[in-house]
């Protein structure tokens, strides 16, 4: 059986070792947190005093949202590069080939 979760707003007090937090609800419990995976992909980074929505089970709560940076839709040139070569490479041998481009439009006219 799955257990149930409350979705619960707090304050993070303390930064721990690997990745845990302690949080302080707003109904004065402390519990122990940890991030959520979308928050460790997005490399959003968590500090004491930033207010968050944890997902609380009866052992530990779920970092699921940071009310500080407000989670945004990552943009495709800061997603992660899955290809050959660096990304960073990548991008900017099509920004100097259109740069080209459009020089040689000049020139021609």
């Amino acid at each position: 059986m799955k257990e149930q979760k409350w979705i619960q707003e707090g304050l993070i007090t303390e930064s721990l070792p690997n990745g845990m937090f302690r949080i302080r609800l707003d109904t004065d419990d402390l519990i122990l947190g940890y991030v959520s995976g979308r928050i460790r992909r997005s490399f959003i980074r968590i500090l004491p005093g930033a207010r968050v929505k944890v997902e609380v089970s009866r052992y530990r709560g779920r970092i699921i949202f940071d009310s500080a940076t407000k989670i945004r839709r990552i943009k495709w040139f800061e997603r992660p590069f899955r290809g050959k070569g660096n990304r960073y490479e990548k991008l900017s041998r099509n920004f100097f080939l259109s740069s080209k481009k459009s020089i040689s439009k000049l020139i021609q006219i």
